[in-house]
């Protein structure tokens, strides 16, 4: 049964009890008492007093007038004061919890579907401008995207390893169908030579360095705010479930039901007993809350980051724009490229074979997506910017949790009587101590003792997280990226973005994100309509070997193609 069940129930049943419920001077039967009694516990209890009594067993509510209660309604009150305060604090997290998982969800399935998606762009690159090498590239494409979607995700890969590996597998399909072309296939032990050479021969240039940057600068945030995201969740389920003292759970149960054993019935408990009750429970608790609003600053701040060349976006859907200059770069040093893989290698031994054909062809315009008009408020910077903003509204939660109970759920309006745990008094006259361990040494209700090991665990898990998230923010001038283990590679990159990054619109014709986020699913684009909509603005073509295809004229009009539809945030 849930709180907002119970509290409804009890306003049904408490209703009967109006006349003489607000005093305990005259209470004649305890009739009230146990309807609400075996109300709350469902079912019927035997030995149940029907008119007040002496008490002498009971342990906390004791009292000097006869009592409704006995030793056993008192044990079951004590359960029930357990469940009331999970039930409360659960209540009292659910927007919380939530507004960061359904966001968890979203981003992590957004990243899911742009992965998806720049792989689709990246095959159909090499479909409309290097067919003739595409369906053997199906792999590499496939295995790269495969790792960047098990980097985002927490596996131990690392961007440096899959990027080299990527090119790795590349170099021998381009010196194949461009460098030394024929629809001739060499053997797999020279293949695999000139896979192991490219690292020494450089095809490439710069470009799988450049990738490595854009990978790293961009995948890590992302990566990261998503972990953080997830330790969010854990740290409310954590304490949604946390286990209260003895010393709490008498107060509570002298608080909430003690009032029952003298027939009052509806009773509330004073604002300031109340909150000297909870603030004495959350002490522990109250200890996340520095801590608390450090993570949602540093969240806020790695999202503000998360832009141009870290905006993993604009690099992976532009991944494919990089893998041309690449090709392109070899093409231009084939007879260099072709002396250097003769030396190492020696002379292929080639035999004839029939080159494989585009998987895409015949049916390209079912790969993509429609275009629709741009929204500049729906995308996902401005998605994530509105979810932080959210969730800034929670930066003093734990710190204020105690008093948000008393205020909205469980504590008497001012001015009218209420319960100070031993009578219906005016106001409460005990001091009213803080929030925090520290303050609880004059709290006159509650006495806290020591440290709670599970808060202590949620604290070092918020602060090694917020030193992920601010390890991970780009610093406004300069950030150093420690790539993967595999070359130790190092740079510092400047905070502006520039052609360098891949960035910059150097004619290079970048996909820009053009496309409103609208459905759950991509939707399919029309290679032609984009052919129309967009007019290239290079002059250089590059025929493939057999394959009578326009670089210039394919790929480029692929690569001005609208940016990809995103899956909404819920």
């Amino acid at each position: 049964m849930d709180a907002q069940t119970w509290r409804a129930g009890c306003c049904c049943l408490l209703l009967l009890a109006l006349v003489g419920s607000t005093r305990s001077e005259g209470v004649q039967s305890c009739e009230e008492v146990r309807k609400l009694f075996q109300w709350r516990l469902v079912g019927t209890v035997k030995g149940l007093p029907d008119s007040p009594r002496a008490g002498p067993d009971l342990q906390v509510c004791i009292s000097k007038k006869p009592t409704c209660c006995t030793r056993k309604m008192e044990e079951r009150y004590q359960t029930a004061a357990r469940q009331d305060m999970q039930e409360v604090l659960q209540s009292s997290s659910s927007t919380l919890k939530f507004l960061i998982s359904r966001n968890a969800a979203a981003f992590q399935e957004t990243l899911e579907n742009l992965i998806r998606q720049a792989e689709n762009y990246t095959s159909i690159f090499f479909c409309n401008s290097y067919r003739n090498m595409a369906l053997e590239a199906t792999a590499s494409v496939q295995e790269f995207f495969t790792d960047v979607g098990l980097y985002l995700f927490g596996a131990d890969v690392h961007p440096e390893e899959f990027v080299n590996r990527f090119f790795d597998g590349l170099f021998p399909l381009v010196y194949n169908h461009l460098i030394s072309p024929g629809v001739t296939d060499s053997s797999l032990e020279y293949s695999e030579c000139i896979r192991m050479a490219r690292r020494d021969v450089s095809p490439f240039g710069n470009i799988p360095q450049r990738v490595m940057g854009q990978m790293g600068r961009s995948l890590l945030p992302s990566r990261t705010f998503l972990q953080a995201l997830n330790l969010g969740i854990e740290v409310i389920n954590t304490t949604d479930h946390l286990h209260f003292s003895r010393e709490c759970s008498r107060a509570v149960l002298r608080m909430q039901y003690c009032p029952h054993c003298q027939g009052l019935t509806l009773s509330k408990p004073c604002m300031g007993y109340c909150l000297n009750v909870m603030r004495g429970c959350l002490a522990h608790m109250a200890e996340l809350n520095p801590h608390w609003h450090a993570y949602i600053r540093s969240l806020g701040e790695l999202s503000d980051a998360m832009h141009g060349t870290y905006d993993i976006e604009h690099v992976l859907l532009n991944f494919h724009l990089l893998v041309n200059d690449a090709v392109m770069q070899a093409h231009l040093d084939a007879q260099k490229l072709s002396e250097q893989i003769n030396k190492i290698c020696g002379r292929p031994i080639r035999t004839p074979t029939q080159s494989p054909r585009c998987s895409f062809e015949g049916s390209k315009e079912k790969h993509g997506m429609k275009i629709s008009p741009r929204n500049g408020e729906e995308t996902l910077a401005n998605r994530r910017k509105e979810f932080i903003n959210s969730l800034r509204l929670y930066r003093t939660f734990y710190g204020g949790l105690a008093d948000e109970l008393c205020v909205n759920e469980l504590a008497a309006a001012d001015g009218l009587p209420c319960w100070d745990g031993e009578h219906i008094v005016k106001s409460y006259t005990q001091r009213v101590v803080g929030n925090g361990i520290k303050a609880q040494s004059g709290n006159p209700e509650v006495k806290v003792r020591g440290t709670d090991p599970v808060i202590n665990q949620i604290i070092d898990k918020l602060k090694h997280v917020i030193q992920l998230l601010q390890g991970r923010s780009p610093k406004p001038n300069k950030w150093e990226l420690q790539m993967g283990s595999g070359g130790g590679m190092a740079e510092q990159v400047s905070g502006e973005c520039d052609d360098e990054d891949g960035c910059g619109g150097s004619g290079s014709g970048e996909v820009k994100r053009t496309l409103k986020i609208t459905d759950w699913m991509p939707e399919e684009m029309n290679l032609s309509d984009v052919k129309q909509i967009h007019q290239t603005g290079g002059s250089s073509t590059l025929d493939t070997a057999g394959s009578g295809c326009s670089a210039a004229t394919d790929s480029m009009a692929f690569m001005l193609m609208g940016a990809v539809m995103l899956l909404p945030w819920l």
